[in-house]
C-alpha cells in the first residue's frame, strides 16, 4: 500500500512528537521527589552551612525539598565517591569545594575521577582567604613577611586546617611563588589553627576570611594580605597578596555537580533554579555576611573552572611533593 505523502508526513510527526515525550515529561517533572544533597563534610562547618541555605531556596524554586546528608572522611572523597557513584537521575547531587580539585592529585590512587566523571551543574559562591599573623611578628605587608620569612628561613611555623584543604595550599601557593621556607603545622581543623595562632604558637594562617575577620577587626590577628584577586568587601582597607606577588591567587569556591551521565535536561533544570536563587537580594545578602559572593555559572564554565582548578592545584601538589596522610 502507498501512503500518500501527506499523511506520511504527518505519520511522521506524529512518531517523532511520542518518541520526545519521555525525555519532555522527565524534564517537566524533575523533581518530582527529593533531592538528596550530599555535603562531604559535618554539619555546621562553612561547606554545610551554604548547602542548607542554599538548599532551602532551591526547594522553594523547585517545590521538592533538598536533603543534605553529611558524607565525612578521606578528605571529602568519601562523599564525593558516593556522589559520582549514585543513579545519574538528578535525584543526587554533590556539593562540590576547591578540595575535590586537589584531591584528584593529592591522591594517588582514587576510585574515581572527579573532572571526568561529574556533571557540572553550576557555580554557587565564591570567597577568599586571608593571610593573618599574630600582631607579635613584626611585620605590617605581605613584602615585610616576605623579607621577615628570606632572614629567617624555616623558622617560621605556618598553620593549616589539614593538608590539602585551601587553607594549606594558599599557604603552599604562597611558599612556591615567592621562594621562602615555612614549617607547615597541620590541625584538624580551622579552629585548633585559629587557637594556636591566638597564643602566638604558630606565626601564619591562610585562614578562610569568615573565621578571621572578627579577630582582624578586634585588633587580635592582623591581616597582610587577601587571596583572592579582589580586595573583599568586609576588610577593604586590606590588599590582595597578587598586589605585591603579581599572578598570586587562591579562592575558595562552592557548586555543584551530578554524576555522569545525568541528561542535560535535568542538569539545566537545576542550573537555571540554582542561578535563579543567586539573583535573590536577600540570599546575597546573607552570602555577604558569610564573606561570600554568588558565582552564577553555567554547566559549561564550571566545567572549565572545575578543570583549570584540578589543573592549576595539580601543579602545586607536584612542587611541593605532598601526599594525602
Amino acid at each position: 500500500m502507498v501512503i500518500p505523502r501527506r499523511q506520511f508526513l504527518r505519520l511522521l510527526f506524529t512518531a517523532a512528537a511520542a518518541a520526545a515525550l519521555p525525555r519532555l515529561a522527565r524534564s517537566e517533572s524533575y523533581p518530582g521527589r527529593p533531592v538528596h544533597w550530599i555535603v562531604s563534610f559535618s554539619a555546621g562547618g562553612p561547606n554545610d552551612t551554604v548547602a542548607r541555605l542554599v538548599g532551602q531556596y532551591l526547594s522553594e524554586k523547585l517545590g521538592q525539598q533538598f536533603v543534605i546528608e553529611n558524607r565525612v572522611g578521606a578528605g571529602g572523597n568519601i562523599g564525593m565517591g558516593a556522589v559520582l557513584g549514585a543513579a545519574a537521575d538528578g535525584y543526587t547531587i554533590g556539593f562540590a569545594a576547591p578540595n575535590n580539585a586537589i584531591n584528584s592529585t593529592l591522591y594517588g590512587h582514587l576510585p574515581f575521577d572527579f573532572v571526568h566523571g561529574s556533571a557540572p551543574v553550576g557555580g554557587m559562591m565564591l570567597l577568599t582567604n586571608v593571610m593573618v599573623v599574630h600582631p607579635s611578628l613584626p611585620v605590617r605587608t605581605v613584602a615585610d613577611f616576605i623579607e621577615y620569612a628570606k632572614a629567617n628561613p624555616g623558622k617560621i611555623n605556618m598553620a593549616s586546617s589539614g593538608i590539602g584543604t585551601s587553607v594549606h595550599m594558599s599557604g603552599e601557593l604562597f611558599k612556591m611563588m615567592t621562594g621562602i621556607s615555612m614549617q607547615h603545622v597541620p590541625y584538624r581543623g580551622s579552629a585548633p589553627a585559629l587557637q594556636d595562632l591566638l597564643t602566638n604558637r604558630v606565626q601564619v594562617l591562610f585562614d578562610n576570611l569568615p573565621g578571621s575577620v572578627a579577630h582582624i577587626k578586634a585588633g587580635t590577628l592582623r591581616a597582610l594580605g587577601v587571596t583572592a584577586s579582589k580586595r573583599a568587601d568586609t576588610i577593604p582597607d586590606v590588599p590582595t597578596i597578587g598586589e605585591t606577588v603579581p599572578g598570586y591567587e587562591a579562592v575558595v569556591w562552592y557548586g555543584i555537580v551530578a554524576p555522569k551521565g545525568t541528561p542535560a535536561e535535568i542538569v539545566d533544570t537545576l542550573n537555571a533554579a540554582l542561578n535563579a536563587v543567586l539573583a535573590d537580594p536577600t540570599l546575597k545578602a546573607r552570602m555577604a555576611e558569610l564573606g561570600g559572593v554568588p558565582m552564577p555559572m553555567t554547566p559549561d564554565e564550571f566545567g572549565r573552572f572545575i578543570a583549570a582548578e584540578t589543573e592549576k592545584w595539580g601543579k602545586v601538589v607536584r612542587a611541593a611533593n605532598l601526599k594525602a596522610e
